[in-house]
């Protein structure tokens, strides 16, 4: 190759004297939009996880109500950090209090299960109002927390814990 790039400046000169454009159907130049993806009822779905807690989240315009299998946040997560937990999705977007969220969770214990409620509620969000993925994946909500309980292994007492040793 006889022409070596060897500064930014003719990285950039390079770039600018390339024929590769992405164009949209009509010729223009494209920019990445994302549209808002909303059912017949005018809600967003998706699907939170953590842990081993599996949480089927559906939003829509409303009062702020939410709940959780059948009954009230307050009643199903009676701690406040398990609820405060679930209201940090909507303080970031700066949408508290519009809209209502209605949700399934199994699997797992509280503390995950609130954790895959928030999952499920950012990334349903940013799917009814595609302007708020910025914020919430800023604030690292849209991220799935992948750490999991390690297995027990053979010849342990837990996965990592020995049995007491006895010299005699």
């Amino acid at each position: 190759m006889s022409d070596e790039i060897k500064s930014l400046d003719d990285l950039k000169d390079a770039v600018e004297a390339s024929d590769i454009v992405i164009e949209d159907a009509a010729g223009e130049p494209a920019a990445v939009t994302r549209e808002a993806v909303r059912d017949e009822l005018g809600r967003s779905y998706a699907t939170g996880k953590r842990k081993d807690a599996v949480a089927r989240v559906w939003i829509k315009p409303g009062s702020g109500k939410v709940t959780i299998n059948g009954k009230p946040q307050n009643e199903y997560f009676a701690r406040p950090v398990l609820q405060m937990i679930l209201a940090q999705p909507f303080e970031i977007a700066g949408v508290v209090g519009e809209f209502d969220v209605m949700a399934t969770v199994k699997g797992g214990g509280l503390s995950g299960q609130a954790g895959a409620v928030k999952h499920g509620v950012s990334k349903a969000l940013q799917l009814y109002e595609p302007s708020l993925r910025a914020a919430l994946k800023a604030a690292g909500f849209l991220t799935r927390d992948s750490r999991v309980v390690e297995r027990k292994k053979y010849g342990r007492a837990k996965a990592r814990k020995s049995f007491q040793f006895s010299k005699r």
